[in-house]
């Protein structure tokens, strides 16, 4: 089998950025639907005893698929498909797909029979509470059996996330999430007008939309010549290899959870709303990080993965370098345009009914916390796909459980002076670490990478302009909203005239978006 015929390789800058664009796009149109689903749902639903079933019920599948499937499994898997790629050809990466895929499928299906019969057993250990009432531990136990094999069907999703990715082809992966959104948004309003159970249709909803995920990446898997027909390898050394690659990031995946729930128990031993304001503000931080920064290193993997298989350190280094320079680039202002605004876009976008004067403020200097951090929450995810790409995933581990005890320390000391912003702030000055720890290491395995010029100041210069200009409007209260728009044009503006890199690459890569859609 023949490669697929290739168009002059652009610059790294340039692939990084066109990809990135295209994860960016699909995960802005999943947030968004996730925002309808979630209005949907209340919508059909409400806050009752169903609505906590089902989202028990979801729980459990949803779990298992951030341990094992999303980032475990792709960030294993893409590092020994280009290698074998580049060493033994696409027919034997191939087969390496489709080894992985019956492993998956073995492994997964005994994990979905014994969970689907020991269901109420992991209802309880859950949601304890529900074993009060038999008729919603018995409802919640059928929700669970239902959803379950959803995990069966995304990490094959996964899967075909990592071939694709590794092709250059990054569009229907990024867009797989909106079918799970889709497809519980028309479970629900069906089942209410039909008349339906409406927890019940969104468990189907949930496990058919993971059907319809892997549905939609086949279309694209053939065009680059992969057929699940063919030959297999179970003992295959590439499977073995992810194998071994995917249990650290597994471990590494788990205290990530750790983290987040040592969080929300010390916000509980906080004054009464801490762990709301904590997650209100976080939701507003992941905004730009789930469009820009996962974007971005999502698409850099597969690129540093085929470098470092060609064993090209030079081209390896200047592609981590492009790619945590156009994560600044976007992460930098946003940080600082979060936190001057922080009291205006906190009350515009809760300030209403319950949620009062005091929840707004509250809220918004955990968001300034947060938002401290966000350089480094961004240039986190970069740093560990270029440890990735080398096959080492025992690094990221080892320095994430570090900085796990270094956000515990730090929490449990700020919080007795800060509150619940001295959590945020112990959150943002572990992820610092984290990339301090992460930088350290990765020098000694490849040498001098990072490159700090004038561009990097000057980003950093803008960014602080941008900030106190955003606190100076948010005296105008919800009105200083229309400010955004402005600032944003004013900051790429003089980033052009300032010849930054990364403003030429954006606008560049605008124009020929532009240029492409209006063919």
């Amino acid at each position: 089998m023949t490669e697929p015929a290739a168009s002059p390789a652009p610059t790294p800058t340039g692939r990084i950025a066109r990809h990135a664009s295209v994860v960016a796009a699909g995960t802005t149109a999943s947030r968004i639907l996730g925002f309808l689903r979630d209005m949907t749902i209340a919508f059909t639903l409400g806050a009752g005893i169903w609505a906590d079933a089902f989202f028990v019920a979801f729980r459990l599948p949803n779990l298992l698929r951030r341990l094992f499937a999303e980032g475990s499994l792709t960030m294993a898997f893409i590092p020994v498909f280009s290698r074998t790629r580049q060493e033994k050809g696409l027919a034997e990466a191939f087969t390496l797909a489709r080894s992985v895929l019956i492993w998956l499928v073995l492994i997964l299906l005994v994990i979905c029979a014994l969970a689907i019969i020991w269901a109420e057993p992991l209802t309880k250990l859950i949601a304890p509470g529900f074993a009060r009432d038999p008729e919603i531990l018995a409802g919640t136990v059928t929700l669970v059996r239902i959803c379950f094999p959803y995990i069966l069907f995304i990490s094959a999703v996964a899967l075909c996330m990592g071939v694709l990715n590794s092709l250059g082809h990054f569009w229907a992966p990024a867009v797989a999430p909106c079918v799970l959104n889709i497809g519980l948004i028309i479970s629900a309003l069906l089942a209410m007008f039909m008349g339906w159970d409406v927890a019940l249709a969104m468990a189907w909803g949930v496990c058919l939309s993971g059907l319809g995920q892997w549905m939609l990446q086949q279309p694209y898997l053939r065009r680059y010549g992969l057929s699940w027909r063919g030959p297999v390898v179970m003992n295959h050394p590439g499977a073995k290899r992810i194998g071994i690659l995917m249990a650290p990031t597994v471990f590494g995946a788990a205290v990530y959870q750790v983290n987040i729930l040592i969080g929300t128990l010390l916000a509980s031993l906080l004054a009464t709303g801490s762990i709301s304001y904590l997650y209100y503000a976080d939701r507003l931080v992941q905004l730009p990080l789930g469009i820009f920064a996962v974007a971005l290193s999502t698409a850099a993997l597969p690129s540093m993965s085929m470098l470092a298989a060609a064993n090209d350190m030079t081209g390896f280094r200047h592609t981590l370098n492009t790619t945590l320079s156009m994560t600044l680039f976007i992460c930098l202002p946003a940080a600082a345009g979060l936190a001057g605004m922080s009291f205006p876009i906190i009350d515009a976008v809760f300030g209403r009914g319950a949620f009062g004067e005091e929840a707004v403020r509250a809220t918004a200097w955990a968001l300034v916390g947060y938002s401290s951090g966000l350089p480094a929450f961004a240039c986190v995810r970069p740093l560990i796909s270029a440890f990735y790409a080398m096959e080492d995933t025992r690094s990221p581990v080892l320095v994430a459980a570090i900085c796990l005890a270094v956000n515990v320390a730090l929490s449990l000391i700020l919080m007795q002076y800060m509150a619940h912003v001295g959590l945020a702030v112990a959150a943002a000055l572990s992820s610092w670490a984290n990339v301090l720890l992460l930088g350290i290491i990765l020098r000694r395995k490849i040498g001098a990478w990072l490159d700090i010029g004038p561009q990097t100041f000057r980003m950093t210069l803008l960014s602080a302009g941008l900030g106190l200009s955003a606190l100076a409007a948010s005296t105008l209260g919800k009105t200083a909203l229309l400010c955004i728009p402005i600032l944003a044009c004013l900051y790429a503006l003089t980033a052009l005239k300032w010849n930054i890199a990364e403003a030429r690459m954006t606008r560049d890569l605008l124009f020929t978006l532009r240029q492409k859609y209006r063919r």
